[in-house]
């Protein structure tokens, strides 16, 4: 883009939390990066900045028409201090998809994971060390218009904080319960559901509270049609290991294309596991987990990497899965995962960047 970024250093530094004692989004570091957009202009002015609030109008748009997107991905400490990125092209990239569907003029790619390395540089000194934890960086682009009517916005930041974080789920790497939502519904085909936008996430909310409530940690949700195809859970995507298969959802338009799904898809696959995407029924689950062959199920993304499922619950019947125990593909593809992630194992796609 040809664009440099200025950095104003915070002269009153936060006391950092207890490494041991990190909770997921409630720490935030010392700086923000935020670029600026306008209609005619294009984006300017690359800034990192001390972190703090934002002042804006009460009728700016963001407030009112949700128009934003977001990504999420994590900066990790190596054993020898060396700080790598894992894959942020394909978030930058993914974000970009969302900024289309929402209106949101694109952000350079190249430029948007220059920014995210330079702010990660300067608070290099809060990404945690202890085993399990990470740096949680989060761009999202907001519409900044002080103005009340239904049209996109001519003006936006582009914003990057970070966040020291330990595991997402209190289960850690054990098993979670899942919820099976036949009632609400997140997404359909032709909407949002692919884009990753807070409409999605409000929308699920009623869902899972509820579900918090039975005792359960997420929900899967099955499609919004016909209410009976898999789909994704909250904040994951699902796959399940049926007769020695690993079949996950196809790609419709209506959930996340997530990261860490694909590269589980192609761990998977250079492993010579065969692995489907196609449409998987809740019935095909239950008769699956009845007749003893629903081997394992776990699902993917940045927060949690591997989160193996050890139950759900479908219309008040329980499918017990592998004993509610990790399962050898589970156990593997986070070992692998989060081993090229921290720098311990050599990978040839290319996906890990480091942060100087």
């Amino acid at each position: 883009m040809g664009l440099s970024i200025s950095i104003k250093k915070n002269k009153s530094p936060k006391t950092k939390p207890d490494q041991n004692k990190l909770a997921f989004g409630k720490y935030f570091t010392d700086h923000m990066f935020i670029m600026d957009y306008a209609v005619g202009k294009g984006w300017y002015d690359p800034r990192i900045i001390p972190y703090g609030p934002l002042t804006l109008d009460p009728s700016t748009m963001v407030f009112h028409y949700g128009q934003i997107t977001f990504e999420g991905l994590k900066a990790y400490l190596t054993a020898d201090k060396r700080i790598l990125l894992f894959r942020p092209d394909q978030n930058m990239e993914r974000m970009n998809l969302s900024n289309d569907r929402l209106c949101i003029p694109r952000l350079d790619t190249a430029f948007g994971v220059e920014a995210i390395k330079a702010l990660v540089s300067e608070d290099r000194d809060w990404i945690p060390s202890v085993e399990g934890t990470s740096l949680y960086i989060r761009p999202f682009v907001i519409p900044t218009d002080p103005y009340l009517g239904v049209r996109p916005s001519e003006t936006y930041k582009f914003i990057i904080i970070l966040c020291p974080v330990g595991a997402y789920y209190p289960e850690g790497i054990n098993p979670v319960k899942i919820y099976v939502e036949s009632e609400y519904v997140r997404a359909v085909k032709g909407g949002v559901g692919f884009a990753k936008t807070p409409g999605n996430y409000a929308a699920s909310l009623k869902a899972q509270v509820e579900a918090n409530q039975k005792g359960f940690t997420q929900v899967l949700w099955l499609d919004g049609v016909d209410k009976k195809f898999v789909e994704e859970v909250g904040t994951m995507n699902v796959f399940f290991k049926i007769k020695g298969e690993v079949v996950t959802p196809i790609m419709e338009g209506s959930i996340l294309p997530g990261i860490t799904r694909d590269s589980t898809i192609r761990l998977l696959k250079s492993w010579g596991v065969p692995v489907q995407e196609r449409r998987i029924s809740v019935e095909e689950l239950y008769e699956a987990q009845q007749g003893g062959y629903l081997e394992e199920a776990f699902g993917t993304g940045t927060a949690a990497v591997i989160s193996p499922i050890g139950e759900l619950n479908w219309n008040g019947q329980e499918m017990i899965i592998n004993n509610r125990e990790i399962g050898p593909v589970s156990a593997d593809l986070y070992k692998t995962i989060t081993g090229i992630q921290k720098g311990l194992i050599k990978e040839d796609w290319g996906w890990v960047v480091e942060v100087k």
